[in-house]
């Protein structure tokens, strides 16, 4: 019984403490100053194996349809590069002012299941600046980011550029379709 005692009043010295720490305002949450090695191996550590535990038993597609990857490299290119880079293409200021900093997806994914690749894009991740797409995205969608990221896990910048320069050519011819129908009606 009185180890029982004991073990309860360690728990209520350790909730009071707990209490006193978030309310002083002490810890310093700012993203110029990076979490203490234990706190940012706790953070990764759990994230990684949350993704990994909630993307099992999910059932991938094939991805390899060229009409899915281009797709998905539209979604990446306007939504993903920002923050991620691409092969040969720097994170944007926002990417780079991010705490913890995104990952570089072109070297990061090949390490990574279409699984978890999947739930992470869907689900995003807390405290990250990962958003989640699957309240904006379909899984068709987000599938099609994935299949993009399957093949950019072997891309060199050279072939990223092209693909961007034919988005870029193919954004360009629409703009002038839709300009050109306008003024004939």
């Amino acid at each position: 019984m009185k180890t029982v005692g004991i073990v309860v009043s360690v728990l209520v010295v350790e909730l009071i403490l707990m209490v006193i720490f978030v309310y002083s305002g002490i810890y310093n949450v700012s993203t110029m100053s990076p979490d203490p090695g234990f706190l940012r191996w706790v953070f990764s550590k759990t994230s990684d194996n949350s993704a990994i535990h909630h993307s099992e038993g999910i059932a991938v597609p094939s991805l390899a349809d060229s009409a899915m990857v281009a797709e998905g490299f539209h979604h990446y290119n306007e939504t993903c590069a920002g923050c991620h880079g691409a092969p040969g293409v720097q994170r944007s200021e926002i990417g780079e002012g991010l705490y913890p900093h995104p990952p570089d997806l072109a070297r990061s994914a090949k390490h990574q299941s279409p699984a978890r690749l999947f739930w992470v894009v869907k689900n995003g991740i807390k405290s990250t600046g990962m958003p989640g797409f699957g309240r904006t995205h379909s899984d068709q969608k987000i599938w099609e980011i994935v299949a993009f990221l399957e093949k950019m896990k072997n891309m060199t910048p050279g072939q990223y550029a092209t693909m961007r320069a034919a988005a870029m050519s193919e954004k360009s011819m629409n703009k002038e379709t839709s300009g050109h129908n306008r003024r004939k009606m």
